[in-house]
């Protein structure tokens, strides 16, 4: 079963129609593909000043306060403000032994 008009012209206009449609396709691709390309190229947003380590399980109690970017803070972290970051230290929770973000903070160990 054929689904296409029988007669040339008719077939004619249906492949201009086509091939106009294949062009817009196409340059939307091209579009698409720059629009993924500059966003690859975007920089990834700044780490944030102070981060929260978290212990596992469902409480996620602190466990140690790190300088934004710091590598040893794991999956389980937040990050905090200065403040929040000065008043955990000042609760005990354990400044990270590598970023010393009690050093960045100012706080005395």
């Amino acid at each position: 079963m054929n689904d296409f008009p029988p007669d040339l012209p008719r077939l004619r206009t249906l492949e201009t129609w086509l091939a106009m449609t294949l062009a817009r396709v196409r340059k939307a691709i091209v579009i698409a593909e720059q629009l993924e390309a500059q966003q690859q190229r975007a920089a990834p947003p700044p780490p944030p000043e102070w981060v929260l380590q978290l212990s596992i399980g469902g409480e996620g109690q602190p466990i140690a306060v790190h300088v934004g970017g710091c590598r040893t803070a794991g999956r389980r972290a937040r990050p905090i403000s200065r403040e929040e970051a000065m008043r955990a230290l000042a609760e005990g929770v354990d400044p990270c032994a590598l970023c010393r973000p009690d050093t960045e903070l100012g706080i005395l160990g």
